[in-house]
């Protein structure tokens, strides 16, 4: 890797997996992944500078041009290895969590909560298991926490500052309706 940054970024592994599900324009991307677009051309640019995706232009209906994106074979060995590291860490939160251990919870928090949107974007953390977490150890969640996690357990404290998660979410029902298990994502 030329630019480490990318593998500490869960914002890079959110716009990588979203286009391996097949997210191909950034305006697709930036709705799924609740990021701004202005954030996702720009994390875009760092992908196709590491070669992670490759961008390819497509002739649209009216006559002009648009990038669409698809993953690398790279992009996808490296979102798998994150993948495969973050089930790994959900699976040590999960133990912690029966067994009582707020402790190592809270340290884990303290130090890698930057991830858990991550984990709950890409289905490796369940969102109703985040939230009794978050309530046992007695945290609020963020508002990018609370997008994914359906919007309900944050919507008092943050306002709908999702970047239009309050649309998306529809206040947690889409977790039932299965909108976000496949809906989303089959554009």
């Amino acid at each position: 890797m030329s630019n480490v940054r990318v593998n500490e970024s869960p914002n890079h592994f959110m716009v990588l997996d979203a286009i391996a599900r097949g997210m191909k324009t950034v305006d697709k991307i930036a709705k799924v992944t609740r990021l701004s677009k202005p954030e996702v051309e720009l994390i875009i640019n760092d992908l196709m500078t590491q070669r992670l995706i490759i961008g390819t232009e497509k002739k649209s209906f009216f006559g002009g041009k648009k990038m669409e994106f698809s993953i690398s074979h790279t992009g996808l060995q490296l979102l798998n290895t994150k993948k495969l590291e973050l089930e790994k860490q959900a699976q040590q939160i999960q133990q912690w969590y029966q067994n009582g251990q707020t402790q190592q919870l809270q340290s884990y928090m303290d130090n890698n909560r930057m991830w858990i949107p991550m984990m709950l974007f890409s289905g490796i953390m369940n969102a109703m298991f985040f939230m009794s977490m978050m309530s046992l150890m007695g945290m609020a969640m963020s508002p990018a926490e609370s997008g994914f996690a359906g919007g309900e357990g944050g919507a008092a404290t943050d306002g709908g500052a999702a970047g239009g998660a309050e649309g998306d979410a529809g206040g947690g029902g889409d977790f039932g309706g299965g909108d976000f298990g496949g809906g989303d994502f089959s554009f």
